[in-house]
């Protein structure tokens, strides 16, 4: 900021200085031009009225010629050449006589004499002289005392960033709670503020999501791990309590959960950085969900009533959109008493897909938070049936990344809690 001032400043002093120095020598020059050629209209007067008799003594500061019609000087002041000053075809001019520069006009007289008259530029060089020392000496004043205060207002406006660069560098990830300083002048420094501490603030609730989520992930990792180390130290040191079918159906069912987490925090990993790509193609939500309503009653779970799907398709990822129908029903089934419902349709502006139990149902102030990572409103019964408390959160990245929206309502029909998602039929943002 203060080299950007001082050099304009500069630029404007030097080119004002140099006008002013080009104008102040016009206007000198100029007055001795006329005051020459009023010297010369004079003399040319006088010899036109009463001849070379009738003149006086010319002043010693001043040049006077009188040229004949021949070109030789008949007359002249005290100091002028013996010839004529100047040619008589330039009657306005600056001329070197010795030491000294004359402003020199030419006046032409009846009967054919020639005036040639000059003025000294003597004072005129001494002003100018005197003038550019000013500006010499003024110029690089004014433009260090501009510097000056271009440094020392700059320093001021922007101590307040400084100050804010000091305190969000004393930030850590220990110290996200801090917060910087808001002046409340309602300028640009404020909202600067403002905008760092909500930074500040989103940073903080990432990193204590982030925290939270390692935290979880580590306990939920845990208990497979802990099955499987128990079942291998009991066919180890008792190999006749445990059978090899035990133990392989046990190791395949931990292995099999240990998977579809990994694969869960995967997927959610992917959604925190922006990374969950979408390989578009049409996609029959209709036969995605008779295939996982099949697989449900190969299990031998709850009864599954089928009656409300029809055609619907939509534009989306089918691998995505196969996980998204799986953990619906799987936590329908997970959760349902006896019976669970699932149904789609086609709208104008895409599909709505409905899975529904017959279960206790979701308390309405807990139906967002069901969104979450590891959020279990029945911890004890859902790790018993083998959730882990990232179904739904993988749902809600999933519908976000297509561009719909997710929500929980209560079925009338069975009277539990009915999941519904709205996906665009072209994968577009609703």
């Amino acid at each position: 900021m203060t080299l950007v001032a001082t050099a304009v400043v500069a630029a404007a002093l030097i080119g004002g200085a140099a006008a002013l120095w080009a104008l102040v020598r016009l206007s000198l020059y100029d007055g001795l031009f006329d005051g020459a050629r009023q010297d010369a209209a004079a003399v040319s007067s006088q010899l036109e009225e009463g001849g070379a008799a009738t003149l006086g003594e010319f002043d010693d500061d001043r040049l006077l010629q009188i040229v004949d019609p021949s070109g030789d000087v008949v007359a002249r002041s005290e100091g002028a050449p013996l010839g004529p000053a100047t040619s008589i075809g330039h009657p306005a001019q600056i001329v070197r006589l010795g030491d000294t520069d004359y402003a020199i006009a030419v006046e032409h007289a009846n009967p054919g004499s020639t005036v040639i008259a000059g003025r000294p530029t003597t004072s005129a060089d001494r002003t100018m002289a005197t003038l550019a020392t000013a500006l010499a000496i003024g110029v690089p004043l004014l433009v260090a005392l501009v510097a000056a205060v271009s440094w020392v207002g700059a320093g001021r406006a922007l101590a307040p960033v400084e100050r804010l660069r000091r305190q969000v560098g004393d930030v850590t990830s220990a110290t996200l709670s801090r917060r910087v300083d808001e002046p409340g002048t309602r300028d640009e420094v404020d909202r600067l503020a403002r905008t760092l501490n909500d930074m500040l603030g989103r940073l903080d609730v990432a990193h204590r999501s982030q925290r939270r989520f390692i935290s979880d992930a580590s306990h939920e990792l845990k208990s497979p791990l802990a099955a499987l180390r128990q079942y291998a130290e009991l066919a180890r040191d008792h190999p006749d309590l445990i059978s090899a079918d035990e133990l392989s159906a046990a190791v395949l069912a931990e292995g099999s959960r240990l998977e579809s987490m990994v694969q869960g925090m995967l997927v959610l990993a992917r959604a925190d950085e922006a990374a969950l790509r979408l390989e578009q193609r049409e996609v029959d939500l209709d036969d995605v969900l008779l295939a996982e309503t099949a697989r449900l009653r190969g299990l031998g779970g709850p009864t599954v009533d089928t009656s409300g799907i029809s055609a619907a398709r939509v534009h989306g990822d089918i691998a995505l959109l196969r996980q998204l129908v799986r953990n619906l029903v799987d936590n329908a089934a997970r959760h349902a008493r006896s019976r669970i419902s699932v149904a789609v349709h086609q709208t104008p502006d895409g599909a709505v897909l409905t899975v529904a139990d017959d279960g206790h149902g979701i308390p309405a102030g807990e139906r967002e938070r069901v969104f979450e990572r590891f959020v279990r409103l029945d911890p004890g019964r859902a790790r018993e049936h083998g959730g882990s408390g990232l179904g739904l959160a993988i749902v809600a990245e999933i519908v976000r990344a297509h561009g719909g929206i997710v929500r929980i309502t209560d079925d009338a029909t069975l009277g539990g809690a009915a999941v519904v998602v709205e996906l665009p039929a072209a994968g577009g943002s609703r």
